[in-house]
């Protein structure tokens, strides 16, 4: 029998990491999301719970993108503007816990004919 060590977001109970840097990461890209959230909440209050909360998830994935906009370089946001059109994040998070990567595809195996 083999073990196998997995580690577990705290944020997001529903999906396993092999690496604990990787949780860690996930963990703090979720917390930065969190927050986005409330700060768009409150200067957007007329945006509902699930667009605040698919906003602030898509600005904490692509952070790296905003803080170069932010510090004087307004033409990295073209890099998110040219990019291919993501799903839904919540439709997105969802497929992901639905369909683990891990998990390789069993071939069906046919039945012999008597």
């Amino acid at each position: 029998m083999a073990v196998e060590v997995v580690y577990r977001s705290s944020r997001d109970l529903e999906r396993l990491f092999m690496d604990k840097a990787e949780a860690d990461r996930h963990d703090k890209m979720l917390e930065l999301a969190e927050l986005l959230a409330d700060v768009l909440q409150k200067a957007v209050p007329s945006l509902n719970e699930q667009q605040v909360e698919e906003v602030g998830i898509y600005m904490a994935k692509n952070r790296d993108v905003f803080a170069k906009a932010f510090k004087s370089q307004p033409d990295a946001l073209s890099e998110l503007i040219n990019a291919p059109a993501e799903p839904s994040v919540a439709k997105a998070e969802v497929a992901e816990v639905a369909e683990p990567a891990e998990a390789p595809a069993k071939p069906a195996k046919a039945k012999a004919a008597k």
